[in-house]
């Protein structure tokens, strides 16, 4: 299912303004972190740049949202439904499923929510570290109407320091609704 990726990359570029700086290498496998996320105009934005890109990545969304018909549709475009209230090993099986699959693309934003939140989620950092898996950084300005990758991060289990690095990159980005995202206290 999609738009088409001309169709995709005309109205994304041509009629909404939008811009990408796109400078990493997308390998075979890779975790995106995407921030910030303070909308949900930012999950259609996702769709029409992954569909003028060409890429299929899956992303994590509450399961709240795979109802009838939404479910079958955003499992198609690659959702993966979390249960917050469960305590699974969800990061523990994405890890596995990466290491298994010869192609694994997942975007998972840090901040676990559309609202205020200075305290991101990790388990982003910890299926990369367990799968040896590089994080591309996705940062999102709709100040600039620019989409940017232009940093890698490489896990090397150093959290604390890595996650600091991580927030740096996306200090100066800003959400459709500025004023919910924060990368909190580094």
């Amino acid at each position: 299912m999609g738009l088409g990726k001309s169709f995709s990359r005309w109205i994304l570029y041509k009629c909404l303004g939008w811009k990408v700086n796109i400078t990493e290498e997308h390998p075979d496998k890779y975790i995106i972190c995407l921030a910030p996320h303070t909308s949900n105009w930012d999950f259609l934005l996702g769709q029409l740049f992954a569909q003028a890109q060409g890429m299929k990545v899956g992303f994590l969304m509450k399961k709240e949202w795979f109802f009838w018909p939404l479910g079958p549709i955003f499992r198609l475009l690659g959702g993966i439904p979390v249960w917050r209230t469960k305590h699974t090993s969800m990061t523990d099986n994405l890890a596995e499923t990466a290491m298994r699959e010869k192609v694994f693309h997942l975007s998972i934003t840090p901040e676990g929510t559309r609202s205020l939140n200075t305290e991101w989620k990790k388990g982003f950092y910890y299926i990369a570290l367990k799968a040896q898996l590089p994080i591309l950084l996705y940062g999102v300005d709709y100040e600039k109407r620019i989409i940017c990758c232009t940093k890698t991060i490489i896990p090397n289990g150093d959290i604390e320091s890595q996650m600091r690095e991580i927030k740096l990159y996306f200090k100066d980005f800003k959400g459709k609704h500025p004023e919910k995202f924060s990368i909190g206290e580094i």
